[in-house]
Order: C-alpha cells, then structure tokens, then sequence
C-alpha cells in the first residue's frame, strides 16, 4: 500500500481528510507524554469529534521497547479496536516507529497515521513503511515494513522543539542533501539550523522527504538502492548504542541525529579514502557538523566496542561490516566494506579530525 505525504498548511483540516478518507470503526491516538502535553492540544477538537482513545506512552527512545509495545497492543484490545480500527500517531520517531509497529502487528494489521510532531520524525522515521523496537540493547532490532496510509507534515509543531532536537532533526535533512545533490547540499551546510526560519525549513523538509520518498518507491524494502539512506547510520548507530550503554541521565544517552551526524563525519572519511569523495567537501561538512554538533564522548579505548556494535548492525551479512560510500554529492556506492584499521582512522577523525 502506497502511503501520501501531506506537506500541511492546516493540520486540522488535512488530519479531518485523511481520517474521513481512511476506514476507521474507531480511532485511536498514540502520544508520549510531552506530545500529549505540548502537541495534543493543536489537534484534540476534531479528535473529541471522532471520540478518539488516546494512548500515552513514556517518552524518550529507551522506552521504544517490547513492554511499551506490549502496553499500546493492551490499550487498543481494551478500547474494543478491530481490525478496522485506526491509529494515530502523533510525536516524534518513538511514537510512529513503535506505533506503526502496533498498528502493523495488532490484528495482522490496521490502519494508521503518522503526524510526526519533530523534524527527525518529518524527514526520516515517519515517511518511508520502517517501523520497529529496540531489542537487546540495539537499535530498531525487531520491526516490520508498514505504509502509514498519510503522513502530515506541518512544521507548526517545531514550535515545541529546542535546538537540540532541531539539530537532531537537521542531521538526516543533510543526508538526504549528501545523497542527492550538491546545491542541495550547499543550502544545507550554509543554513542557520541555530537561530531557523521556519518558513524557509518548511520548503527545505519538503524537498528532504521528496529525496526519501524517491528512494523508498524506487526500492521498498532495502534490497539496493534503499542502502543509500543507511549513510552515517553505520558508524552513527554504534556511536547511539555505545552512548545509550554508558549514560545515566543525566545528559543522557547521545540524540540519534547527533550520532548520526557524528557517523556522517567518519563514512565521509572513509568515502573519501575509499572512493574518492572531495576532501574539501569532507572538510566544510565536517566543519558545520561540529561547529553545530559539538564533540562526542568516546577514546581510542571504546573502538573495540564500537566495531563490535557495527557488526551486529542488520545491514551485515556476515562479520563484515557493510557501508553505502560516495564517490561525489549524489554518487553513491552501496555494499562497500572497510576494514578495522580504516574505520579506527575514521573514529580518529570524528573525536579529531586532521
């Protein structure tokens, strides 16, 4: 089933068209915590209207669990939802990663929604069929390919947000920008993600979730060219794990853009010594990602545990550990490997650089 994307001018009234053109005996609405407090309220009229079920979950990615799964399955059985049910899911890419797994598991499957309520969520785990949990310590472990009917996008919810979780956000738009072009990556690399114009994000989110939609219809289900949205996931999902290990908040475990952007900075390095991306484009992403990003926490001592976790990252099939490169902005090769000396010296240059 083909999911639509809304880029939303009124978010009542784009949610009252996907509800009414949706099958729904009743409707259900997935929040976290903070969503229901801060984002609910935009919504929550024409919700009273449908006489929705609201199901809270606690927020923040370690709760992205069975037992949280199990709960939501609970609260939709109890609330009387059938196969012909409808779920919403409003918030940030916990909610619609494991709601769209509830939705996609509950009675072999029902409808659902997703108005993702942060830009990670807007340009990356809303709009693209991956839903999932964490499981045994590794990110997005169990999961399944399930279409959203629609996903609304409306920017008024980043309101709500604070800079970091901006950044969090930004962080796959420029991925998408690295994979796609290079004026599309120059505007990213040369935009204000500290102090934003929110009009001119809209515009960018759009053409971001424009590159992704491209990808995902032209290979669904990962078997080629869908790698290319793996870029900095690589290196950037050890990094996430490896912080989420350590932590006790607070700070907290490391924001998966902020490690995706950190994992950005390092399979550049190793595109660039393997395939031959510029250096001087290396150099300016790199020089944004920390001048916005910060450092991350992590010596020479962690790498054995690094490279443990990237080769129980499910993009490997075997004990090799698998990349997407690029040659250039836009030129991408999938299926690459590296060996543990290169990714140590691309470890080297994310705490270091030259």
């Amino acid at each position: 089933m083909q999911q639509r994307v809304i880029i939303s001018q009124d978010i009542e009234h784009d949610l009252a068209q996907a509800i009414a053109e949706t099958e729904h005996d009743r409707v259900f609405v997935l929040t976290d915590d903070i969503t229901q407090e801060c984002c609910l309220p935009k919504v929550a009229a024409l919700l009273t209207k449908h006489n929705a079920t609201t199901i809270t979950i606690r927020h923040d990615d370690t709760n992205k669990t069975l037992a949280t799964l199990a709960d939501v399955w609970t609260a939709l059985q109890r609330g009387g939802a059938t196969r012909h049910s409808l779920l919403v899911n409003l918030g940030g890419g916990m909610v619609t990663d494991l709601g769209g797994f509830a939705a996609a598991t509950f009675k072999r499957g029902i409808n659902f929604i997703n108005i993702p309520t942060t830009l990670l969520a807007m340009v990356d785990a809303a709009v693209g069929g991956k839903t999932g949990i964490n499981f045994g310590g590794l990110k997005n472990e169990v999961g399944a390919f399930a279409n959203a009917r629609y996903v609304i996008v409306n920017t008024c919810f980043l309101d709500t947000l604070d800079t970091a979780n901006l950044c969090s956000g930004y962080a796959e738009m420029l991925k998408h920008s690295l994979i796609s072009n290079a004026q599309m990556w120059a505007e990213h690399v040369n935009f204000d993600i500290l102090q934003p114009d929110l009009a001119e994000l809209q515009r960018m989110v759009a053409a971001s979730i424009a590159v992704k939609e491209h990808i995902v219809a032209d290979d669904p289900h990962e078997h080629g060219i869908r790698k290319a949205l793996n870029f900095g996931h690589t290196i950037g999902h050890a990094l996430e794990e490896f912080s989420m290990q350590q932590s006790t908040p607070p700070p907290g475990a490391l924001l998966h853009g902020y490690a995706v952007a950190f994992g950005l900075i390092g399979e550049l390095y190793i595109s660039a010594r393997k395939a031959g991306f510029p250096t001087a484009r290396l150099h300016q992403t790199a020089r944004f990602i920390r001048e916005n990003y910060g450092a991350v926490a992590f010596t020479c001592d962690d790498y054995p545990t690094l490279l443990n976790l990237m080769r129980h990252d499910k993009k490997n099939t075997s004990d090799t550990i698998n990349f997407t490169l690029l040659h250039d902005i836009g030129d991408i090769r999938i299926n690459q490997t590296a060996t543990d000396e290169e990714i140590r010296e691309a470890l080297d240059f994310i705490r270091e650089g030259y």
